[in-house]
């Protein structure tokens, strides 16, 4: 099986992007591509920026679009998140173009693609800023490569996010710290979404990634 990404869904931020850092926003469950593109404005300046659709459909009522099915609070499959995975970086071959880097900014479901997607091709990226998501179970033939380039990770979420399991909190706790260098932060009070205070801080780590990509 495979997935397919809708290239002609993606939104793309208006200024001319040759040759600029490439940052993919990937959204979360029931949402689209419209819903992270609203926070071009809390990003840094000087790069491109992509907002891609999910190449699936959930299930009547749900709105939007979904990257891997969830049958239940604890019905997420490693190989679902990997098949969209897969499909990211078949839409990256074309999409990024001569991108002076590339970096990933998910949300929920799409910060379990980044992080897969960044485990089954880490030389395509960057940075990776996952958000109220986590890593998925499981070992994949990059994960012993990552463990000795380390890369750069930022991994937000809220103290009262009751959405992803303990289980799989845990297993990111423990699984990127040794698998990148890891930028983590845990905010009091925040739920299953995004803070103002997470924004700035997505802000410095994304900085750093531009910048570094200049100098390369």
């Amino acid at each position: 099986m495979t997935l397919s990404i809708d290239s002609s869904a993606t939104l793309w931020s208006p200024e001319p992007r040759s040759g600029k850092p490439l940052l993919v926003l990937l959204h979360g469950y029931g949402a689209d591509e419209r819903d992270l593109f609203g926070l071009i404005p809390h990003l840094p300046d000087g790069i491109a920026v992509a907002a891609v659709a999910a190449p699936l459909t959930p299930p009547w009522p749900m709105p939007g679009r979904s990257w891997y099915a969830i049958d239940s609070l604890n019905g997420r499959s490693t190989e679902g998140i990997t098949l969209a995975a897969e499909s990211l970086l078949r839409w990256l071959e074309e999409a990024a173009g001569d991108a002076a880097s590339v970096a990933l900014l998910g949300f929920s479901q799409g910060a379990a693609v980044s992080l897969q997607a960044l485990r089954l091709a880490p030389e395509k990226f960057g940075s990776v800023v996952a958000l109220s998501g986590y890593a998925a179970p499981g070992d994949l033939p990059n994960d012993e490569l990552l463990t000795e380039t380390r890369p750069p990770v930022f991994w937000g979420r809220g103290s009262n996010d009751d959405v992803i399991p303990a289980h799989l909190i845990e297993h990111t706790a423990q699984w990127l710290p040794t698998h990148s260098e890891l930028s983590g932060r845990v905010y009091p009070g925040l739920t299953h979404s995004i803070s103002e205070q997470e924004l700035t801080d997505v802000h410095v780590f994304l900085t750093r990634w531009r910048d570094a990509a200049a100098s390369a």
